[in-house]
């Protein structure tokens, strides 16, 4: 990383509910003395960085404002979360042509003003759109990553926790592969401090483990449509999924995460961007982390791997 980087330093472009509950998010955790926020409508973003910047003097001093893409150079991270949200009855995979028309605009800018950081995305689809950075910037791939399914995750450790009636921060388990419907509970990995998860179920006194995971696992998947449904969109769980692969990255926390990223041969997939464990430090991913799949777990996540990848080549870029 280039020593003009200012590691306390982050952009937001998008602030749309995800890009805004983002800002808040990360001005409560203190990690940054300087957010600037970016948006096609500049006086929504001004409106924003106003609201969110009268909470200050209850944190830790910070700039926070609206600025232009100029204002991103010597940013550590830039989050994208622009787009088109998703509406109640569309999949996250309908939006992609709108979207990938917006980041043909914005990337480009980023990536003519010489920006040496991290770049996050976080809008959907996310898998595709990181990829499409990734193409579009030329950046390396260790520095372009998406939130892929660290929300997802997030849901399927909340889901486990409440059924075993355990601290949610005891579940060790992932989701992998497009951050979608065609996304893959790693259930073969899955563990409760070290105590494997079927072994803990009978502990607790569930011995139904096939129908059960079965159920979880569509309650994690169907989260988004159920939330969109009765709110319109999502933006808390992503918000502090944002914070919290911030943090990882701005501490050097060399966290597993499971990150959209490209990927070179794991598990016989290649050139393509999805979800999996990976190391993630100051500088983005430092390594992938190799997690132990069954025979049908594999299969699913080959065939979320060719999912994307099809989509990804019909992509006018």
């Amino acid at each position: 990383m280039r020593e003009c980087v200012n590691i306390r330093k982050v952009a937001m472009i998008g602030c749309g509910y995800v890009g805004s509950a983002s800002v808040f998010a990360l001005m409560q955790s203190g990690l940054f003395s300087e957010i600037v926020l970016i948006d096609s409508d500049k006086e929504k973003a001004e409106g924003e960085a106003m609201d969110i910047s009268h909470g200050i003097p209850f944190t830790r001093h910070m700039k926070i404002y609206a600025g232009d893409y100029d204002d991103i150079v010597d940013a550590h991270i830039i989050i994208i979360s622009a787009g088109a949200g998703q509406k109640p009855g569309e999949t996250r995979l309908d939006l992609v042509h709108k979207n990938v028309e917006i980041f043909k605009k914005i990337i480009p800018e980023i990536s003519k003003r010489g920006f040496d950081g991290v770049l996050l995305i976080v809008s959907n689809p996310v898998d595709i759109l990181t990829q499409v950075a990734l193409k579009l910037s030329g950046f390396p791939e260790h520095r372009v990553i998406g939130s892929g399914t660290v929300l997802d995750t997030a849901r399927l450790k909340y889901q486990l926790s409440e059924h075993l009636m355990v601290d949610s921060r005891s579940v060790h388990a992932f989701i992998v592969g497009e951050h979608g419907d065609s996304e893959v509970v790693a259930w073969s990995s899955a563990n409760i401090s070290g105590i494997a998860l079927d072994r803990f179920c009978e502990m607790r006194g569930h011995f139904k483990h096939e129908q059960t995971t079965e159920e979880i696992a569509s309650k994690v998947r169907n989260s988004a449509y159920e939330i969109i449904n009765r709110k319109r969109a999502t933006y808390y769980g992503i918000a502090t999924s944002v914070k919290r692969i911030c943090e990882a990255i701005a501490r050097d926390e060399k966290s597993i995460l499971p990150i959209s990223h490209m990927t070179h041969g794991e598990h016989g997939i290649d050139g393509v961007v999805l979800s999996m464990p990976a190391i993630v430090g100051s500088d983005g991913i430092e390594a992938d982390v190799p997690i132990t799949f069954n025979d049908e777990e594999r299969v699913k996540l080959q065939e979320s791997a060719d999912q994307l990848k099809k989509i990804f080549d019909s992509l006018d870029l």
